[in-house]
């Protein structure tokens, strides 16, 4: 099985460095990093990730809940929020926007593997289901 990628999206290079590290350390491949909204979007599509770690505060003035709600939007690519914001309108922006999971700064590396492990197959069982209602409307003729 090849290994899952990860795609960061944070502005802060020193925690970039350290997810980077820690990420391979724990099996996964990095798929790049961006430190924008716009950034995100253009690696998500080239790079083709598996998961995106988000920042929810970015630079560029775009949030990363706004990359992440285009980035599951168009590409259907989970995304894992990790972020030092916990308040209650901040959550609430973040599970609006479709992600996958929420990790507060600062984190372990076995919360983080399995936040990741947790949002992969939650999202590969969306996928089936979806991919199966589709077959059987189709095959129903609805």
């Amino acid at each position: 099985m090849s290994k899952k990628r990860i795609l960061i999206v944070e502005d802060e290079a020193l925690t970039v460095l350290a997810l980077k590290h820690e990420l391979a350390e724990i099996g996964y491949e990095i798929a790049g990093d961006a430190s924008t909204a716009a950034e995100a979007l253009r690696a998500a599509e080239e790079n083709r990730a598996d998961l995106v770690l988000m920042d929810i505060q970015l630079e560029g003035g775009i949030s990363g809940v706004a990359a992440a709600a285009a980035i599951r939007g168009h590409l259907d690519i989970p995304v894992v929020f990790l972020t030092a914001h916990a308040s209650a309108e901040t959550v609430a922006r973040a599970v609006e926007s479709g992600a996958f999971g929420y990790l507060l700064k600062p984190y372990t590396v076995p919360e983080l593997k399995a936040t990741i492990e947790i949002a992969l197959h939650k999202h590969k069982t969306e996928s089936t289901m979806r991919d199966a209602l589709n077959s059987r409307m189709y095959f129903s003729g609805v």
